[in-house]
């Protein structure tokens, strides 16, 4: 159970202050609720860009690290289709150092035109290096537009394409910073050895002059329905052929999203689950095989992605998935096989929110869902799944006329 007490500024600003006596480490947290999922699809990658502008110095701080490393602190950010996160880890005597920093680039982050240089370079390497010359890296700039034609989901976090980083201007920026960088729209969590009141105190020190922003109104345009199968091939250098298949799954707020994430688990969570022992360890068609969600929190993605074996077709190892996806459907997961799956997502969850900074992420997180409170009953929700849920969201999920298949065939003349 985290315990916590919630506070909201006049500026919209949302607090949340979770006491743990258990470390001399405090983490501040600042989640904005902004993603690629909120860009124009002509100037796409802006919110990933921002990840990298964030440190490019506020109009009273130019160099953000230098001040948090002279006190011992560490941070970092992350960013994804559906928000931007922003943290760090420092001694808790020295937090308003944190709080500081964190203020005057949310007032005044510095926009100047060597700092957009600067970044646009860094995202643009980045780019190259992560997606367009790294084996697979360019799979989400592929399967996303087969999977989601409507929904800005169809891009990934680093942007359509280097041509929207590169033709990004001054104004568009300060543009983007100003609708989404506010008070209003963000929830900062506080947590290690603190009062929260002490803290709510120290907060409205240092952010309760900022600015509140009108908060985004979000009407994205959502997916109507299944769009068929659909299947492309990449011919390019990579070490072996690659399958990924990828069906729509239920939103983060349905209760079959914890479904969906049990069934992955059955079907890939080590080496006592079916793709490892039925498919993977008999050799000939996989070499290694997972299954996974995306966890966005508008209608996302299931997937099965594995390395082909030299001598499978694509065809065979698309069946061998097929009949293990239709085995669970027909007769569903044994009692002790579902149990053991929550019995291990269950420990996972333990050790991850015994790190105070884990437990400021997972705060941030359900908060923007709705409620902070939600992180304390998740569980509850993972262990509700029966067999026959199992069974229904399975069928439900993984139908042909659902499903997205790429495939990436080694170029033999490497």
């Amino acid at each position: 159970m985290i315990e916590f007490k919630r506070y909201r500024l006049d500026n919209g600003l949302r607090l949340i202050v979770h006491r743990d006596e258990s470390t001399p480490v405090a983490a501040v947290n600042t989640l904005f609720d902004v993603g690629a999922r909120d860009e124009d699809p002509n100037k796409s990658g802006f919110a990933h860009l921002f990840e990298h502008l964030m440190f490019g110095g506020s109009l009273n701080i130019p160099n953000f690290d230098n001040p948090l490393q002279r006190v011992g602190g560490n941070n970092n950010a992350f960013t994804n289709n559906d928000y931007t996160n922003y943290y760090i880890t420092v001694p808790k005597e020295n937090l308003e150092t944190a709080f500081w920093l964190e203020s005057d680039r949310m007032l005044s982050l510095a926009f100047t035109p060597e700092s957009l240089e600067v970044q646009r370079k860094v995202v643009i390497e980045e780019f190259k290096q992560r997606y367009l010359n790294q084996p697979y890296g360019d799979a989400w700039l592929h399967l996303r537009p087969m999977a989601y034609k409507s929904h800005p989901y169809q891009w990934a976090t680093i942007g359509k394409s280097i041509e929207h980083i590169e033709d990004a201007t001054l104004p568009d920026v300060k543009d983007f910073f100003k609708r989404h960088y506010h008070p209003g729209n963000a929830v900062l969590v506080v947590a290690g050895n603190v009062d929260p009141d002490v803290i709510y105190q120290q907060v409205e020190k240092w952010y309760g002059g900022i600015p509140s922003g009108n908060k985004m109104k979000r009407e994205l345009p959502q997916e109507t329905g299944l769009t068929g199968y659909e299947c492309e091939t990449l011919i390019r250098p990579v070490p072996q052929n690659a399958l990924y298949m990828a069906w729509p799954m239920p939103d983060r707020f349905s209760p079959d999203y914890y479904t969906a994430d049990l069934i992955t688990d059955i079907f890939s969570q080590g080496k006592s689950s079916r793709f490892y022992q039925n498919i993977v360890s008999k050799g000939g068609v996989f070499t290694s095989l997972s299954g996974y969600i995306l966890g966005s929190l508008d209608r996302g993605l299931l997937l099965a992605s594995g390395m082909v074996d030299a001598d499978a077709s694509f065809e065979s190892a698309r069946d061998a998935v097929i009949l293990e996806i239709e085995k669970l459907i027909n007769e569903g997961p044994l009692e002790k096989e579902l149990e053991k799956v929550k019995n291990k997502l269950e420990t996972r969850y333990l050790i991850s929110e015994s790190n105070v900074l884990s437990k400021a992420m997972s705060l941030a997180y359900f908060e923007l869902l709705g409620d902070a409170e939600m992180v304390n009953h998740e569980m509850d929700k993972y262990r509700a799944v029966t067999r026959k849920d199992i069974m229904r969201v399975a069928a439900d999920i993984f139908r042909n006329d659902g499903l997205k298949e790429l495939r990436y065939q080694r170029n033999q003349e490497i």
